[in-house]
C-alpha cells in the first residue's frame, strides 16, 4: 500500500470498555429558530402529513435511526410554562421567548412532539423549567405525561385527546443552570437544592422515570468541576445521570487545532467521572452516576447572522450553521470519543436535528437535505451499537496551537450486536498524506472486509446545499483488507472511515 506513515492498532475480543446504550445516538429539537416550525412541523408544506409534520424531515431522521429526542431546551425550557403548549389550539398563548429574544405561538407543545417522535421512531427525553419554576410544575408534568388516569392532570391529558399516558421515562432538571445567560441562573447550591426536593416529588409521581441533574455547560466554566460536586452532594441518590455540554468551533481557521479540540471532549469526560466517583464515596453510595452528553456539536458559523435576527419574529432563521466537510471530520472525532467512554456515557444528544445546527436543513415549502455531518452520525449510530472494545494505538502525533502530542489516528472499535461482525471507526487528522492502519485482529478468524466507507473532500470548505445536496457523500471504495490475522487500510488524509468486517462461512 506504499511508503506512508503507519498506525497501528490492536484489538482483543475480551477487553471491553462497555456496551453502547442506544440512548448514544440520541439528538435534541429545542423550540428555536427553525427547528420546529419550518423544520419537523409545517402545515402548509406539500409533503406535510395530517398532524402537519413534513414527512420528507421524518424520513431523515428515521434513517438516522435517532433513539431519543431531547426537548423543549435547551435555554428555552427555562422560560417555559408547559400548561401553554397543551389543550386546544385557538386557545394558546403566544407568549415573548426571552432567551432567544423571539415570539412563541405554543402551536407545537408536549403532546404534538411526543405524537411527532413516535413517527420518528423515537422516545422523548423530557426536560423540566427549574428556572422560573420548581417542583410542583415538574411533578404536575409528570402526572400529566405518565399517570394513566384518575387525577386531575392525568385526566386533562384524557380530556385533551391523548388517553394513554406517554409513559416519559428519561427526565431532564433544568438546563445549563450555573450559565449567566440562563433564566433563573442558580448557584451549585441553589440548584443542587431545587433539584433534590424536584427528583423526589418527580420520581414519587412515577417511581420507574430515570432523572438527568445539570452538569457545568461547558469544561471552560470558572466553576468547573466544582459545581458538580456541590449538586452531586445533594442530589447523588435521586438522580441518575449528570449532563455534559460540548460545542466546537474553528473560529481561527486552523483546521490542525481544530481537528484536536476532541482531546478536550475526551478530557472533560474523565473529569466528570473522576468526580461522580469522589462524590459516590464522599456520600458512601454503592450507586453509580453516569453521563448524559445531551449538548454536543460543531457551531460556531452562524454566530454574526444571529446578531442581526429581528427581535420578536415569529421562528426566524437562528443558529443555522452551514456545516463543512472539515466539520463533519471533527464530528467523527467526537463520535469516536463518545463511543470510547461507552462505560459511562450511556446517553448523547447532537444538538441539535433539524435548520438549529442540526445534520438536516430544508427551506420552508422546499426540500430538505443531508448536512455533511449527518454521515458520521449515520453511520455511528447504524454501526456502533455493541460492545465497544479497547482500542490500543500507537499512531505518529502532530503539534498544534493549542495542543500537544495529537494523533493522526482517531479510532473506536464495536463488536456488532450480531457477535460475528465489527466495525472500526477511524479518522486521519492528517492534512497531507494518508496514514496506513495496521489493525492486530488475531482473534477475529475468518473476518473478512465488507465495506469500507470513505468520507472525503478535496475541498475542506465544502458544502451540502440545496443546489447541491450530493456535495460531500461518502463512498464504498475504500482500500481495507484482512492478511493474516492483520486488517491493512489506507486512510486518505483528512478523512472519516468506516470499516466493516464480518466473519464469513467457511
Amino acid at each position: 500500500m506504499g511508503d506512508y506513515k503507519k498506525a497501528r492498532l490492536v484489538l482483543d475480543k475480551e477487553y471491553i470498555i462497555g456496551t453502547t446504550d442506544k440512548r448514544l445516538f440520541g439528538a435534541f429539537i429545542e423550540h428555536l429558530g427553525r427547528a420546529i416550525y419550518g423544520g419537523i412541523y409545517e402545515p402548509a408544506h406539500p409533503l406535510a402529513d395530517e398532524d402537519g409534520f413534513r414527512r420528507d424531515v421524518l424520513e431523515l431522521v428515521r434513517e438516522l435511526r435517532v433513539p431519543v429526542v431531547r426537548y423543549p431546551g435547551g435555554n428555552f425550557v427555562s422560560g417555559y410554562n408547559w400548561e401553554d403548549g397543551v389543550g386546544p389550539r385557538e386557545q394558546r398563548p403566544v407568549r415573548l421567548e426571552l432567551a432567544w429574544g423571539v415570539r412563541e405561538p405554543n402551536t407545537v407543545g408536549t403532546n404534538e412532539f411526543v405524537t411527532w417522535a413516535r413517527k420518528a421512531g423515537a422516545e422523548v427525553m423530557l426536560a423540566v423549567n427549574l428556572g422560573t419554576r420548581g417542583p410542583d410544575a415538574a411533578r404536575n408534568l409528570v402526572e400529566y405525561c405518565n399517570h394513566p388516569g384518575g387525577s386531575y392532570w392525568s385526566d386533562l391529558r384524557k380530556a385533551h385527546g391523548y388517553p394513554e399516558p406517554h409513559e416519559i421515562k428519561l427526565w431532564c432538571l433544568g438546563n445549563e443552570m450555573d450559565g449567566p445567560w440562563q433564566i433563573g441562573r442558580k448557584t451549585a447550591e441553589e440548584y443542587g437544592r431545587i433539584a433534590c426536593e424536584t427528583a423526589k416529588v418527580m420520581k414519587w409521581v412515577d417511581p420507574s422515570i430515570e432523572l438527568v441533574v445539570c452538569g457545568s455547560s461547558g469544561r471552560g466554566m470558572p466553576t468547573f468541576p466544582a459545581w458538580e460536586a456541590t449538586v452531586l452532594e445533594h442530589t447523588y441518590e435521586h438522580v441518575d445521570y449528570i449532563s455534559l455540554h460540548t460545542y466546537l468551533g474553528n473560529q481561527e481557521n486552523d483546521t490542525r487545532n481544530f481537528l484536536a479540540k476532541s482531546l478536550e471532549m475526551d478530557e472533560f469526560i474523565r473529569t466528570v467521572v473522576a468526580t461522580c466517583d469522589y462524590v459516590r464515596e464522599k456520600v458512601r453510595s454503592k450507586k453509580q452516576i453516569n453521563l448524559s452528553f445531551d449538548e454536543w456539536n460543531v457551531w460556531y458559523h452562524s454566530n454574526e447572522a444571529d446578531k442581526k435576527v429581528e427581535r420578536w419574529s415569529l421562528a426566524p432563521p437562528q443558529l443555522e450553521d452551514a456545516y463543512t466537510f472539515e466539520d463533519a471530520l471533527v464530528v467523527g472525532c467526537m463520535l469516536i470519543t463518545l463511543l470510547n467512554h461507552a462505560d459511562r456515557v450511556k446517553i448523547g444528544c447532537l444538538a441539535q436535528l433539524v435548520n438549529v445546527i442540526g445534520p438536516i436543513l430544508t427551506e420552508n415549502l422546499g426540500p430538505a437535505w443531508r448536512q455533511t455531518i449527518f454521515y458520521p452520525y449515520l453511520h455511528a449510530s447504524r454501526y456502533g451499537r455493541g460492545r465497544v472494545l479497547q482500542p490500543v494505538i500507537s499512531s505518529p502525533c502532530y503539534d498544534a496551537k493549542d495542543y500537544t502530542d495529537v494523533p493522526y489516528l482517531a479510532a473506536a472499535a464495536v463488536a456488532g450486536e450480531e457477535r460475528e461482525e465489527l466495525t472500526i471507526f477511524a479518522v486521519n487528522r492528517d492534512t497531507d498524506q494518508p496514514l496506513l492502519l495496521e489493525a492486530r485482529l488475531a482473534q477475529f478468524a475468518g473476518y473478512q472486509v465488507v465495506e469500507h466507507l470513505v468520507l472525503e473532500h478535496e475541498d475542506l470548505k465544502a458544502r451540502n446545499t440545496k443546489e447541491e445536496p450530493d456535495n460531500v457523500v461518502p463512498h464504498n471504495k475504500g482500500e481495507a483488507r484482512m492478511e493474516e490475522g492483520f486488517l491493512r487500510a489506507l486512510l486518505p488524509k483528512l478523512s472519516w472511515n468506516v470499516i466493516r468486517l464480518k466473519k464469513l462461512p467457511s
